[in-house]
């Protein structure tokens, strides 16, 4: 009898919109990290630049196991999520990372996101720019690390979810904790998903982690933050706190 140690099935569900250049740059740096049983999950939102292109060209002949949902619509960061992370946990994920193809999450603290994951009682690992070690992008302008630092002052004064980072869009996830959430029926889209997300996750008792990361501002392309979006962040904290049925 066997007694060889199978490694998790580790997916990256990656969110794409008009990232044709980003993309292949975000495989080879993932395939580079040799971690055993790590597969990329590209949700492409029918860009009109031909990422999706890209995507079923890297499932084809890339450096790691890549897969492809396309989406006839583009409807939202959340939405995308939902869709990739059901997916990955239809397909049998042990572990699902959320990160954005815009190259501003660093690859290399995957690891430690899952050692993290796989050693502690954490249900959600998340990659955090506000704890000691971690930063924001040098180059950002003040009035955005402003803005940054007052979402999470915001959120964490309403919903009192016990960290530093709450709107982190960089998060490693034991497959149970999202299916105990049942991340299919979270309604929330754009970056108002992500505290959604944890407060489901605080509501069931669960344990959220952070480690530390310095974000990067994205190197081609443009920033997908709009007005709607930033709205319906500053709203989402209390409908979630109002609400009356049980998550």
């Amino acid at each position: 009898m066997s007694t060889e140690r199978v490694a998790p099935k580790t997916t990256v569900v990656v969110p794409t919109y008009n990232e044709r250049e980003n993309l292949p740059k975000l495989v080879e740096l993932l395939a580079g990290l040799q971690v055993e049983g790590l597969g990329v999950l590209v949700v492409d939102d029918n860009s009109p630049d031909g990422t999706g292109d890209i995507a079923d060209k890297l499932a084809i002949d890339g450096p790691i196991e890549v897969s492809v949902l396309h989406r006839t619509e583009k409807n939202g960061l959340g939405r995308a999520y939902v869709a990739g992370m059901t997916r990955a946990l239809d397909e049998g994920a042990d572990i699902v990372i959320q990160m954005d193809a815009d190259l501003s999450h660093p690859t290399e603290v995957i690891p430690a996101m899952i050692d993290k994951l796989n050693t502690t009682d954490a249900a959600v690992v998340l990659g955090s720019r506000y704890v000691p070690g971690g930063a924001v992008a040098a180059d950002w302008p003040w009035h955005r690390k402003a803005l940054s630092a007052w979402a999470n002052f915001y959120v964490n004064t309403i919903l009192r979810l016990g960290v530093k980072d709450a709107t982190a869009g960089f998060k490693a996830w034991h497959a149970r904790t999202l299916r105990t959430i049942d991340v299919a029926s979270v309604e929330s889209n754009g970056y108002a998903f992500q505290v959604e997300m944890n407060y489901r996750t605080v509501k069931h008792g669960l344990t959220l982690a952070e480690v530390p990361i310095t974000f990067e501002e994205r190197s081609e392309g443009e920033s997908k933050m709009s007005l709607s979006v930033q709205l319906e962040s500053a709203l989402v904290p209390w409908k979630l706190l109002l609400r009356k049925k049980k998550l």
